[in-house]
């Protein structure tokens, strides 16, 4: 895996449509990575960055809500359960610039993940912070928020998604 080459992977970008593989330890490529990983979601504003958006298919996501490199939270391997009701909200995507659109998730949920020192841990979310996890997991799931989006968001997106198929980079 060259680190150097990672950069934001936009829709259609097959790495962005299949599931990504599990990390199966934890050296320091995978600590590059998540240097890199940390480097793009910051320079882009992001809030959460997987790895098959820095072109790597790998099961693997970053998140830092307040956008600080101090506050970076590194997920391997991760399982999200969801509880609570659905909630409907707008959603951008870093891989699909200049699309917000609205997504139906769950408002409460559970991620159980490898941090990079290859400890366990379990976590409860809410709000933003379940929104952010569901939908990084939703990437390593081959997923992404085109995926999500309903008949008439994909009416009003349609010519920013034909430019982004039409490898026009944002």
């Amino acid at each position: 895996m060259d680190i150097e080459k990672c950069r934001i992977t936009y829709y259609p970008a097959q790495v962005l449509a299949e599931r990504a593989q599990p990390v199966e330890k934890i050296d320091d490529s995978i600590r590059q990575l998540v240097e890199k990983m940390t480097d793009i979601m910051l320079e882009n504003k992001g809030v959460g960055l997987a790895a098959p958006q820095a072109g790597v298919p790998l099961r693997l996501f970053i998140i830092s809500i307040e956008q600080t490199k101090e506050n970076v939270k590194v997920y391997i391997n991760p399982t999200v359960t969801t509880t609570g009701e659905l909630d409907s909200a707008e959603e951008g995507c870093l891989s699909v610039p200049g699309v917000a659109t609205k997504v139906r998730r769950y408002k409460k949920c559970k991620v159980t993940a490898t941090d990079l020192d290859g400890g366990e841990f379990s976590e409860e979310a809410e709000g933003l912070y379940a929104r952010v996890l569901q939908h990084e997991y939703d990437h390593i799931e081959g997923l992404t928020i085109v995926s999500r989006m309903g008949q008439t968001a994909r009416i009003i997106h349609r010519r920013q998604l034909k430019a982004l198929q039409n490898g026009n980079d944002p």
